[in-house]
């Protein structure tokens, strides 16, 4: 089995170990197994490339260090630390969103169908702020995370132009951070919430990459075949 599938098998056990421990209650196992999530991704990504012989996108492991950083900042309490973790994962979209851009993001949103997909992006985005603004205003959250939302919606906007794994993989990243912040402006608490949190961002950092991983050493700007529809949540 190539070095690459080995990783990327530890990153899956690793994951439902975490998921487990998340839906139990946390502990040790929840402690020891969320900092390694976006590194195994990171190694699956490297390892994939070495296979191909090409070197790895640095944009795209920097996006992942950044999540990392995001990953154990928010198993912090405290306001600072979730504004710490935002910039972090701040940092992994903007990365994402320079990749995807290099690779013919923003010519791609402008042919049909794609077109659709950033202003699809912008009315989900409009509509959850919007709902969202008093509860995020009590807490002094609004203005930081309105400025998350418009380049998360950026990313996800670019991720539909890189295929469907890609594509769906930001739209379930989007998700979960959209669960996230309805829990902090208290505005929406669904049963087995911090579970679905950790799947949606688990499997959707996990479809990006692996998505990514098959344009490994493909020429910046090479057509690829894009998302069927708009990838919303």
């Amino acid at each position: 089995m190539p070095r690459s599938r080995l990783v990327l098998v530890a990153f899956l056990v690793v994951t439902a170990v975490n998921l487990l421990a998340v839906g139990t209650g946390g502990g040790l196992a929840f402690l020891l197994t969320k900092p390694l999530l976006m590194p195994l991704l990171a190694g699956y990504l490297w390892w994939a490339a070495a296979e191909r012989a090409a070197r790895p996108d640095r944009p795209m492991l920097t996006a992942l260090a950044f999540a990392t950083g995001g990953d154990v900042a928010l198993m912090i309490d405290g306001t600072g630390w979730f504004l710490a973790g935002m910039a972090c994962f701040l940092g992994t979209h903007l990365c994402y969103l320079a990749a995807f851009t290099r690779h013919g993001a923003a010519t791609a949103l402008r042919r049909t169908p794609l077109v659709a997909v950033p202003l699809g992006y912008a009315v989900l985005t409009v509509v959850a702020l919007t709902w969202m603004w008093a509860g995020l205003t009590d807490v002094g959250l609004a203005v930081p995370v309105a400025v998350y939302a418009l380049a998360l919606a950026a990313m996800a906007s670019t991720a539909a132009t890189q295929g469907w794994r890609v594509g769906l993989g930001a739209a379930l990243f989007l998700g979960s951070d959209l669960l996230i912040a309805a829990g902090v402006a208290g505005v929406a608490q669904l049963p087995g919430e911090p579970v679905l949190v950790m799947a949606s961002y688990s499997v959707g950092q996990a479809l990006i990459v692996s998505g990514w991983a098959t344009r490994t050493g493909t020429p910046p700007g090479t057509p690829v075949t894009p998302a069927v529809a708009p990838a919303a949540p």
